[in-house]
């Protein structure tokens, strides 16, 4: 089995769904016995937000590469960033280290290419919903027509990320307002739901919607697993 490097959280709310996802998949693949072998470097995401709004993504850039370059020098053998937004720094990561990164938005074309899906909603923090890095992957290696919510509905999306799940807050009145958005879009044409964000599926579940929802969260999860146990009989 290979070691998984996991970055993050980048809230420790989405760390604890890595952890449990990663250690279910492990033990439904090999027996409930085993467990996922993985090293976990977790940040304050007070720091990583801050430099966020400053727009330091230079900064940012030294940051998640230095994690990357530790959590490779302490064994790791993938690299696992356990965020939509920092994909924004793989660059960086992948200057500074020799081993492989699991990209969140491949895996999600992947997804959304077995679904037969060629429209789709984008849900996530303003970054990865307003910035090219995500939606250019999915339209350029996949061929996938990727929409946002409104300017309006954008702002909604981001704060309840920030100010609600990031401290594992679940709300109903949030709830309701992400179902109108995703209910809004399926009604304009869109074929599934990304939740674009790791903290999202805490509030949005595919029960809760007609169309189906992509869950980065999970499917990236399962991919590592896939990837770590690659070379096992």
């Amino acid at each position: 089995m290979k070691k998984i490097g996991l970055i993050g959280g980048i809230t420790w709310q989405s760390t604890l769904l890595y952890y449990q996802y990663l250690n279910e998949g492990v033990a439904n693949t090999l027996g409930d016995r085993h467990s996922c072998k993985c090293l976990i470097e977790s940040v304050d995401f007070a720091d990583i937000s801050e430099k966020q709004e400053k727009g330091q993504w230079e900064v940012l850039n030294k940051d998640m590469a230095q994690i990357a370059f530790r959590l490779e020098k302490a064994g790791a053998e993938l690299i696992l960033v356990c965020a939509n937004t920092m994909h924004l720094c793989t660059d960086a990561i992948k200057d500074s280290t020799t081993i492989p990164l699991l990209h969140i938005a491949e895996v999600c074309g992947e997804e959304i290419k077995k679904k037969g899906c060629k429209k789709v909603l984008l849900l996530g923090t303003k970054y990865t919903m307003e910035l090219d890095f995500y939606k250019d992957i999915l339209k350029n290696q996949y061929g996938i027509d990727v929409v946002v919510p409104s300017a309006g509905d954008r702002e909604v999306v981001h704060e309840v990320i920030y100010t609600e799940l990031a401290k594992g807050i679940i709300a109903k009145d949030s709830k309701k307002q992400y179902l109108e958005i995703i209910k809004k879009s399926a009604a304009e044409g869109v074929e599934a739901v990304i939740l674009g964000c790791t903290e999202i599926p805490l509030l949005i579940q595919q029960g809760d919607c007609k169309i189906p929802v992509i869950d980065t969260t999970r499917i990236h999860a399962e991919a590592a697993v896939n990837y770590a146990l690659s070379d096992m009989n």
